[in-house]
């Protein structure tokens, strides 16, 4: 089969053609349909030798949908032609977090050499993947996969970082979203869909706030020195009582801290490295700081029955498999509008 590797530290990743796998006993091989590409990707790939947590070569992928192919013994649950979506932070299953459905805060991952498929684990930018136990496995339930395959990260993660924040997301509130690509614009929805919140909309290009105020932004504000002190002037000086940063840099998170009001949230979601103080004095009375990572299965189910209703409608971007490095360029470059698809058999 043929599927896209981080093969090297530093280098572009590439099509390679590789053995077909197998499932084994509770596995399951899936034909995949649609893979997402994502920054955190990027991030993997940026990393020094010395902080790779895992060997390479790696295949890419933490965003899959497919049809199953076929089960490995034991594998019970899915039949082969089920359409499903892989729900990508495996974990150990037995933990106290992975009782309550939270495998992406699975207790014994680490211990174990658990990783997600595409980050550790071989993932779904290939002909073929191995899904490790049919619990990690939603089905599709007529949606496109091409629509659905962000939800599995780019719909679940923010979707988690909303639900976090709901009790305060009550009708004359705001919620600021740092960042409208591949997450931000898809929270715009997520919030427009599950509150009753403003919804003000930051970023560095006036091409990416028209695609923020297209998905439902009340308003849109640019990105730079200023923005916080715009925001403060659309609340009246008090500040938003959420703040989401799908950017996750120096500047974006210390603009969050300069623009979250009394009681509010500040939620760190990208991978850019940045850090806020938290401290008496250092933010507004109570604010809470947190870094969720992905979401809960039972969330992934959530995310898929609200694209039922049509409330969610991922911006996409789609490329072949021989193609894929292509969209990693133009990722790398903030090039993509919304989310870059690979069809690895389309």
């Amino acid at each position: 089969m043929k599927a896209l590797q981080y093969r090297a530290v530093g280098a572009a990743p590439e099509v390679v053609t590789l053995p077909d796998p197998e499932p084994g006993p509770g596995q399951v091989l899936l034909k995949i349909t649609a893979a997402g590409v994502c920054h955190s990707d990027i991030a993997v790939m940026s990393l020094p030798a010395e902080q790779l947590s895992f060997p390479l070569p790696l295949t890419l992928g933490h965003e899959g949908v497919g049809t199953v192919a076929a089960l490995g013994a034991g594998a019970e649950g899915f039949a082969v032609g089920d359409a499903v979506a892989v729900y990508g932070p495996w974990g150990c299953g037995s933990c106290s977090s992975c009782a309550q459905g939270k495998e992406n805060y699975c207790l014994r991952a680490a211990e174990l050499g658990i990783r997600p498929p595409g980050l550790g684990a071989p993932g779904a930018i290939a002909e073929y993947m191995i899904v490790d136990s049919t619990r990690h496995l939603v089905p599709l339930g007529g949606l496109d996969p091409v629509r659905a395959v962000p939800l599995t990260d780019a719909g679940l993660t923010p979707y988690h970082a909303v639900k976090r924040s709901l009790p305060k997301l009550v009708p004359g509130s705001t919620v600021v979203v740092v960042g409208t690509g591949g997450l931000g614009h898809v929270a715009i929805q997520i919030l427009r869909a599950t509150t009753a919140a403003r919804v003000v909309a930051l970023d560095v290009t006036e091409e990416k706030l028209a695609l923020a105020r297209a998905v439902g932004a009340h308003e849109t504000v640019l990105s730079d020195a200023g923005a916080a002190a715009a925001v403060r002037e659309l609340t009246g000086g008090r500040g938003a009582e959420v703040v989401l940063d799908f950017v996750g840099a120096p500047p974006t998170v210390t603009a969050a801290g300069a623009m979250v009001g009394v009681e509010g949230d500040v939620t760190i979601v990208g991978l850019g490295g940045g850090t806020l103080p938290v401290g008496f004095g250092a933010l507004p009375y109570e604010v809470s700081v947190a870094s969720p990572y992905w979401g809960t299965r039972a969330e992934l189910i959530e995310v898929l029955d609200l694209a039922r209703t049509g409330a969610i409608d991922v911006h996409t971007e789609t490329y072949t498999l021989d193609d894929a490095p292509k969209a990693y360029e133009r990722l790398h470059e903030g090039r993509v509008n919304g989310r870059a698809v690979i069809l690895p058999n389309g």
